[in-house]
């Protein structure tokens, strides 16, 4: 028995297709078996039985307690960690645009404005090439937003180095750094990634990176458990990037966990929530005002007051129809791979975006007068000969800001008490754009500023995910989609009907177009959004614009998170089998033959089989020697080497010593990193022994028989988080195994292998 249950050969197939189609094909098979599979199936072995009925009532109280306590710490350090990126960005930027000011203040009045431009250029280089050195070199798990890597973490996937200390590092100065640099991105995406990162070494109680055993939490070193923290820790991340702890929880639900439970939801709440104050609190201390939660995530949209009538809920929907993602996945697909030609491209993409920004700034001639952004408040305003870098706290209508989140003004190249709108948009952090996009009185922007910054942000968002940085996408997405948003509301008076609408009434209509520009999420972006803006009016607007952005989007590409994930061919497994498979049973799309194992099977064997790097099994079943190929039992490939590492065999097949008693503290010590098989040492005389698996194997596998239909082999599959099937006959004999990469073979989209109507022989 011969075949693979996670990484075997294809069966013989025979396929009618171009060679351009077969090609890709190929590649996106060769490319998945690189991914191994989660263990979310409890392997229920005696071990692990004795171990379970030794617990009293106490000890699993007390395991609740202490999953309460890791989802607390978890939420403490996502927010301290969200509070250290939001305050180094801060400092970073503001360093830069004062150095940049000052050099404009310098080279006005001598026509030395290149000087200014290059130093712009540079100083941005300089940060994003940090940041893209630490990425492409130290680690490259690390670049874009992280949140695909999570996806397919909690889908069952083992992306590696995905969730390490090394990675949180890395994506916590490589998203300062990128932000810092002034590349279209946001910080608000990776502090997922870092949530989850978090999440994922808390619970272990160690540190396998520094080597270090605090000797706590063992009972949850096991994939089933970190799983359900890593949503935990997904959802931090969201409440203290957006300040939304019940859309952190619905997001973890919506784009990240595959596997949910009703437990779960109160605990990931109570991290959301303890993240969400945490970074209130902190930065409450920072901004000298301790006690004043006024800050509940990285970006604060303010408080609105609006209403709309009835007749403008077609216009969301017009809005919502607006797609974002088919330019970005041509765009995305990056072919430059070496290290070196990533940073040069990284730190190219910063360079032409100042000098795009510097560029519309200078040729801009919307300058606006100051007094239009004076509250009726007496702030006395010194407006400097350049750039204003001053952040006035400006009270505009219908909307209330609190101090840290004041709309900020720049002057630009316009005269004294005027400043340019263009810059406003163009010189500042994304977040502050989005804000002053939303917050800025009716007749701030002219109709042409908006249309060119509309262009032309979203072609350098565009470009620039996909670089080898840690950076996200949403707030650049929401930029663009406040910017069309507010260019629709300006052109509305001009293309309405009814000659009743009104450049004010355009404004309004305005606020909330940005929601266009995020496609794929309904319920939890919609919530996220009412959470942030501190406004539930808006609720049903906002759902029926995601809901058409994502039908109208789905209809022509798959989401963005998705669109990666395919780029990446990792064997992701949607929701629910394709549609064309019910015709499929479980024995066309099984691996077969299998290798097994006996119940009591000889060490060199064993070690073979595991040697036999070709195939690189994970699972085996377990059968019975007096009824050749009856199932009796899995295993695992983790379970055997540590096995192994332990010595446990007698040492001769008619020897009756007893085997050294294990326990399952010797399987968590070993967990997650198992050792390879090659640095397991066994003599020839070892070789053999007899190894007895009845105490370690899992005797109650989960099987189907053959002739299951395959959407019944996925929702069983899927539902279940298993990774491994066995496939039997009526006999209970192992026929085949089915795998994640197994079904992933025909649920690779209508642009993947489903077109290519496999035939099996």
């Amino acid at each position: 028995m011969l075949r693979d249950p996670e990484a075997s050969p294809l069966s013989i197939e025979l396929i009618v297709v171009t060679p351009h189609e077969f090609s890709k094909a190929h590649i996106a098979l060769i490319s998945c078996r690189s991914f191994q599979s989660l263990d979310y199936d409890n392997i229920e072995n005696h071990l692990f039985l004795e171990e379970e009925r030794r617990m009293g009532h106490m000890s699993f109280r007390c395991l609740e307690i202490s999953r309460w306590v890791i989802c607390g710490l978890i939420g403490v350090l996502t927010g301290l960690i969200a509070c250290f990126i939001d305050i180094v960005v801060e400092k970073l930027a503001g360093v830069k645009y004062v150095v940049v000011k000052k050099s404009i203040d310098k080279n006005t009045e001598i026509g030395g404005m290149c000087i200014s431009l290059i130093l712009w250029a540079a100083l941005n280089s300089a940060f994003v090439m940090v940041g893209a050195i630490i990425v492409a070199f130290f680690e490259p798990i690390a670049a874009g937003s992280g949140i695909p890597q999570i996806k397919c973490y909690l889908n069952g996937v083992k992306v590696p180095r995905v969730v390490r200390l090394k990675t949180l590092m890395v994506k916590v100065c490589g998203v300062i750094c990128s932000v810092a640099g002034g590349l279209a991105v946001g910080k608000e995406g990776p502090m997922i990634h870092s949530g989850a990162v978090v999440a994922a070494g808390v619970s272990q109680g160690r540190s396998t990176s520094l080597k270090k055993d605090f000797k706590i939490f063992e009972y949850f070193r096991r994939d089933t458990e970190k799983r359900d923290f890593v949503s935990a820790g997904a959802a931090a991340g969201v409440s203290a990037a957006f300040g939304a702890p019940v859309g952190g929880v619905l997001f973890s639900l919506e784009e990240g966990a595959s596997f949910w439970n009703q437990l779960l939801t109160w605990r990931i709440f109570f991290a959301s929530m303890i993240s969400t104050f945490t970074l209130n609190f902190v930065l409450s201390i920072y901004h000298k005002k301790t006690g004043e939660l006024s800050s509940p995530g990285l970006i604060n949209f303010g408080s609105f007051d609006l209403k709309y009538n009835i007749y403008e809920i077609p216009l969301f929907i017009v809005m919502g129809a607006i797609a974002y993602g088919c330019v970005n996945q041509m765009v995305s697909r990056r072919y430059v791979h070496r290290p070196c030609l990533q940073v040069m491209e990284a730190m190219l993409v910063a360079a032409v975006t100042a000098t795009v920004s510097f560029a519309m700034i200078y040729f801009s001639n919307d300058c606006q007068p100051l007094e239009t952004q004076k509250s009726s408040e007496d702030y006395s305003l010194q407006v400097p000969q350049s750039f204003l870098l001053n952040w006035f706290p400006v009270r505009v209508e219908h909307s209330i800001l609190s101090p840290p989140e004041h709309v900020a003004v720049f002057q630009g190249f316009c005269a004294d008490g005027e400043y340019s709108a263009m810059a406003t948009a163009f010189f500042n952090t994304p977040e502050r754009s989005v804000r002053s996009l939303f917050h800025s009185p009716a007749g701030t922007y002219k109709l042409e500023t908006l249309g060119c910054f509309t262009l032309v942000y979203f072609f350098l968002a565009c470009w620039t995910y996909g670089l080898t940085v840690s950076a996200g996408v949403f707030i650049p997405s929401l930029l663009i989609g406040a910017a069309w948003g507010r260019l629709f509301g300006i052109m509305l008076p001009y293309i309405a009907l009814n000659p009743s609408v009104t450049g004010k009434d355009a404004y309004q209509h305005s606020r909330f177009y940005f929601a266009g520009g995020i496609v794929r999420m309904t319920l939890s972006l919609t919530v996220i959004l009412v959470e942030a803006t501190g406004n539930v009016t808006y609720g049903l607007p906002i759902m029926l614009v995601l809901m058409t952005a994502k039908i109208v989007g789905d209809y022509f590409i798959e989401g963005l998170y998705d669109v990666h994930i395919k780029l990446q061919s990792v064997p992701f497994l949607h929701w629910d089998a394709p549609a064309t498979s019910h015709s499929l049973t479980a024995r066309e799309v099984m691996s077969s033959p299998v290798t097994c194992f006996n119940r009591v099977e000889k060490v060199g064997t064993i070690v073979d089989v595991l040697s036999n790097t070709s195939t690189n099994h994970n699972g085996f079943p377990v059968i019975i020697q007096t009824a050749p190929g009856k199932l009796c039992g899995l295993i695992l490939r983790s379970q055997l080497i540590v096995l192994l590492k332990h010595k446990v065999f007698v040492e001769r097949a008619r020897s009756r010593l007893r085997q050294r008693k294990l326990q399952l503290k010797d399987f968590r010590d070993a967990y997650p990193r198992f050792p390879p098989i090659q640095s397991i040492h066994v003599s020839q005389d070892e070789r053999e022994c007899m190894m007895d698996l009845t105490e370690f194997m899992n005797p109650t596998p989960y099987t189907v028989p053959q002739d299951t239909s395959l959407p019944r082999v996925f929702k069983l599959f899927r539902a279940l988080g298993l990774r491994h099937l066995v496939v039997v006959d009526d006999d209970n004999r192992v026929i085949g195994l089915v795998t994640r990469k197994d079904l992933a073979r025909y649920h690779l989209g209508k642009h993947g292998l489903e077109e290519l109507h496999l035939a099996h022989t």
